[in-house]
């Protein structure tokens, strides 16, 4: 790896193949070479009026109105032939801005559907290794003092289409998509555990959804004493239906199997539970044929979201490559961008509030004059994990399991403009 630098968004960059730093962008606005390919304020013929200015527009509604853009929608991954209630739908990252995903296009992933619950009937039960047993109905966790966080969440499976021997002609979304972020409101777990008196043995907690699969996962009692929450609202709207109402567990920077959706049960153990979660599926195979469990824990990770797969540049010129970075290990440092397969890197300015488990946004300009380039983004967190190569990532692993992959992911940007996936 290169040698690290303090980050100079603002200034020079350095790598090759057509990066910009945001100073030179922005001369080149200002010297009026971008200014040749902004329309003209006034027609020649005089001012025109727009179809959607000749008369009044329609009145508020009650819940807001859909996106104009129609391909706005997640995208449908992984749906079993015979049983679709068991599969998986992606954010289209690449249609997206900013770090927050909008509640409708958050993605999805279900073993057995989407329960419809009753709130007024549901009961979220804490037993086991406690002093007092509890039961809570959704009306009484209301009244319980809660917080707000901005987090990402990742499924655990998420761009295993990248470990794949085929590369995929996919979108940003459609080989990344299962990550997604948003504001969380809820209870401290650590609240509810307090009130139920945790044992001195006690060492693990056990969480249970109400859906049909009985969804299930261990988690170690530092995690549920420490950043677990129990989340209620989703981007201030209580939760949908899709995302785990009337509550689900959350547990910041961890796989997205470990927030369990739908949460009826907790109960506090002196071990884990090994249940078909965490023994059978989410675990990580290596080569010597051992597993690693309770890999719980995602990778510092990024995805460039545009320029991304199946694209297209309209035009020579310079354009924004942007995209998302984020890491279950503390936050987000830097964020690096190569334009030339990796040759070279240069840091690229992030634009988003850097902070524990928070994605964010990077950005730097990036000039095409027509010549093939491979675009890549590397990222680097607090703790000093720095992204690997695909290569690097697959080192050790099983051929056929993919749990937990972060390698980078690479773009290539041919001679007509088109962009597609590659393997780097």
């Amino acid at each position: 790896m290169a040698k690290m630098t303090v980050p100079d968004p603002e200034g020079s960059a350095s790598a090759g193949n057509g990066l910009l730093s945001r100073r030179q962008w922005l001369q080149l606005g200002a010297g009026g070479a971008a200014a040749s390919m902004v329309a003209p304020v006034w027609a020649a013929g005089g001012a025109r009026v727009e179809p959607w200015r000749s008369g009044s527009g329609a009145p508020p509604s009650s819940y807001g109105d859909q996106p104009s853009l129609a391909s706005l929608k997640r995208e449908q991954i992984s749906v079993h032939p015979l049983g679709p209630q068991a599969g998986a739908s992606s954010t289209p990252l690449q249609l997206l801005n900013g770090t927050i995903t909008p509640n409708g296009l958050h993605f999805e992933r279900h073993h057995s559907g989407i329960p419809e619950i009753d709130p007024s009937a549901h009961r979220l039960t804490i037993h086991g290794l406690v002093r007092r047993p509890l039961s809570f109905d959704y009306e009484a966790l209301l009244r319980y003092p809660m917080i707000s966080r901005v987090l990402f969440m990742e499924c655990s499976g998420n761009s295993y289409r990248n470990t794949l021997d085929t590369v995929l002609d996919e979108t940003a979304g459609g080989l990344n998509g299962l990550i997604s972020c948003a504001e969380w409101t809820g209870i401290p777990l650590h609240y509810l555990l307090d009130e139920a008196g945790l044992d001195a043995s006690a060492t693990w907690v056990v969480a249970e959804g109400a859906d049909a699969a009985g969804m299930n996962r261990s988690v170690p009692l530092s995690l549920a004493t420490s950043d677990a929450m129990l989340a209620l609202y989703q981007n201030g709207e209580p939760l949908r239906r899709s995302q785990g109402f009337p509550m689900r567990l959350l547990v910041p920077g961890c796989e997205g199997n470990l927030s369990v959706k739908w949460l009826r049960s907790l109960k506090v153990m002196n071990q884990p539970a090994h249940t078909r979660e965490e023994t059978s599926k989410y675990t990580d195979l290596q080569l010597d044929g051992k597993a690693w469990q309770f890999s719980l824990r995602m990778g510092v990770k990024s995805v460039i979201t545009s320029p991304s797969g199946q694209m297209q540049l309209p035009d020579k010129g310079v354009f924004e490559i942007t995209g998302l970075a984020w890491t279950g290990h503390g936050s987000v440092r830097r964020v690096e961008v190569s334009a030339d397969g990796g040759r070279s890197w240069t840091d690229a300015a992030i634009q988003s509030d850097i902070g524990e488990h928070k994605p964010v946004r990077f950005r730097i300009p990036w000039r095409w004059n027509g010549q093939p380039a491979v675009l890549q983004s590397r990222a680097v967190d607090s703790v000093g994990n720095v992204q690997p190569t695909r290569s690097q990532a697959l080192q050790n692993v099983a051929p056929g399991f993919s749990y937990h992959y972060n390698g980078i992911q690479s773009w290539l940007v041919d001679a007509s403009g088109r962009v597609s996936n590659v393997h780097g």
